[in-house]
């Protein structure tokens, strides 16, 4: 890729709070040290309104599968139009993706309803969206993880199922897409966010000292990716 690659980072709070750990500045200190002129914006994706403050795997694939194309739909930008102007662009959930419910037997791509069976019907549509776009590359976190007390044992061992679907089945090598183990960071290999890592014992969100430890990594992860050493 290009030494000036232009990157998007999609996010909303959990993300915000990582990117406010210091991903810029990583970024920046990576081009200082190497020449290199690497620009990277956040962006809020899905907007409060009008679309909803939602960005679980129902909500990318309704947005950018369900109503791709050259224009926006409820105001946000489907790959197309991104792939216009970013190289890279780097996507994510919030933390209640691990609120996963049970599956039923009847999985359905247009149902909201936060199961491992509609998830993964959404990822392989979303995986083959992203591939239409061969010289881009995506870069995806594995779900934000819950605090012990706002989920269940089942529910956490389907968020942890779900991330380990992503990146041992889901991901494929040699493709433009990559993960990033957000999940495992935030839990230690566990099943909930640690507690030394969250804002408290009730708020899932991560705390600021974590933030400032891992937003080099992911940072890191996509000097990587841009320079093609996003598969080792």
């Amino acid at each position: 890729m290009s030494s000036s690659a232009k990157v998007i980072y999609l996010h909303h709070s959990t993300g915000g709070v990582i990117w406010d750990g210091g991903v810029q500045d990583t970024i920046e200190k990576y081009n200082a040290d190497h020449g290199t002129d690497y620009s990277i914006t956040p962006l809020e994706f899905p907007k409060v309104s009008p679309y909803g403050w939602n960005n679980y795997p129902y909500d990318y694939w309704n947005i950018w599968v369900n109503h791709a194309g050259p224009s926006a739909y409820m105001e946000e930008p489907t790959l197309e139009m991104l792939t216009q102007t970013y190289d890279v662009i780097v996507w994510k959930h919030c933390f209640p993706v691990s609120n996963i419910v049970a599956d039923t037997g009847s999985p359905d791509i247009t149902s909201s309803v936060k199961s491992l069976e509609n998830y993964k019907l959404q990822y392989n549509a979303l995986k083959e969206k992203m591939h239409e776009f061969p010289n881009k590359r995506f870069i995806v976190w594995t779900g934000a993880a819950l605090v012990e007390s706002a989920t269940n044992p089942a529910e956490a061992e389907r968020a942890r199922e779900f991330a380990n679907w992503v990146k041992t089945t889901w991901d494929e090598p040699g493709d433009n897409i990559y993960v990033w183990d957000f999940h495992e960071l935030e839990t230690g290999g566990g099943l909930y966010l640690l507690p030394e890592n969250a804002v408290s014992a009730s708020d899932s969100h991560p705390n600021p000292e974590f933030a400032a430890s891992v937003a080099p990594l992911i940072g890191q992860r996509i000097i990587d990716v841009i320079e093609g050493r996003g598969d080792n």
